[in-house]
């Protein structure tokens, strides 16, 4: 069995495509639109065959989380794994220098993993990994 994809809601629609296209190689379906409900969406697909759906509807209620100070219980980050620690340097890089918050790292973890945590536009946190031999 595989995870089929993960859905986020945002505001910023076109923006979020456009991180997560940009930085992250992800593949843009055609948008669809249901006029009816007013609900936009893309699926992104990326290398790895991982999908990701964004969508957007004028009613939903704004996440009230802190993402950048405190956790809470739920899905707390997405996770992007490349094969060396070079790449998760290159990309905090790409990403500070772009604008973006990094809030943690890079660093190497206890757990074998060598990671930084940023922020996408909508401050979803998102991790970029890679395993490290001790």
């Amino acid at each position: 069995m595989k995870l089929e994809h993960v859905a986020i809601w945002t505001k910023k629609l076109e923006s979020l495509k456009s991180f997560y296209v940009t930085y992250f190689g992800g593949i843009a379906n055609t948008k669809y639109f249901n006029e009816t409900k007013g609900f936009q969406s893309y699926f992104l697909t990326f290398d790895s065959g991982a999908r990701l759906e964004l969508m957007y509807m004028p009613d939903i209620p704004e996440n009230r989380n802190d993402t950048l100070r405190k956790q809470h219980l739920g899905i707390i980050h997405l996770a992007f794994g490349v094969d060396s620690m070079s790449e998760v340097d290159k990309k905090a890089a790409e990403l500070k220098k772009d604008g973006f918050k990094v809030i943690s790292g890079p660093r190497k973890t206890g757990d074998g993993y060598y990671e930084f945590e940023a922020l996408d536009p909508d401050n979803n946190r998102l991790e970029v990994t890679t395993l490290f031999i001790k």
